[in-house]
């Protein structure tokens, strides 16, 4: 088997953080962000492709435009701005947890040759976790980079790394060592 391509997945990163966890969420966010830049940096200056998985929040006739514009256009689009998708980035919307959940990721990946795909943004305990897991499941190499991702609690978050790494063969590490 010949070299897989990877695929750096950005997920809900695009987020007007007006939920009920957004005040536990916000600080992790704000630690996670510069390894999250320079992944995007990395990623768009070796024409790795940039793939965005984000929440529509309920809004079904939201497009990646809207969802962006609302994000920017909201009281923390300091957190939004620095990630702002590009003109060359891909833009999944989805529903539920996984990033495959109900959406043409899979389908994308396929498309574009992807067997690795590294994992960044929010939740780690949640949308993290079950994005790992849904890629491992479909036979896919996953890089998490650890301090590329946001947590609400960090108990749970190590925990999910740990279960990311041990039960999925996660290769957990930081966003300068993660291949791309």
């Amino acid at each position: 088997m010949g070299e897989t391509k990877t695929a750096l997945i950005v997920i809900d990163m695009i987020n007007t953080y007006d939920h009920k966890d957004a005040d536990l969420l916000i600080p992790s966010v704000r630690d996670a962000l510069p390894a999250v830049v320079r992944l995007l940096q990395r990623a768009r200056e070796r024409d790795v492709p940039v793939i965005y998985a984000n929440d529509n929040f309920g809004e079904w006739r939201s497009h990646h435009g809207e969802i962006v514009e609302t994000a920017l256009g909201g009281p923390h689009a300091d957190l939004v701005e620095p990630v702002r998708p590009d003109g060359t980035d891909l833009f999944v919307v989805k529903a539920r947890h996984s990033i495959f959940f109900e959406t043409p990721l899979s389908y994308l990946l396929n498309q574009l040759d992807i067997g690795h795909v590294v994992l960044c943004g929010q939740v780690t305990e949640q949308c993290v976790l079950y994005s790992a897991l849904d890629a491992h499941i479909r036979h896919m190499r996953v890089t998490v980079p650890a301090d590329a991702v946001a947590h609400i609690h960090a108990d749970l978050a190590e925990a999910a790394l740990r279960m990311m790494e041990r039960n999925m063969g996660a290769d957990i590490r930081t966003a300068e060592t993660a291949r791309l």
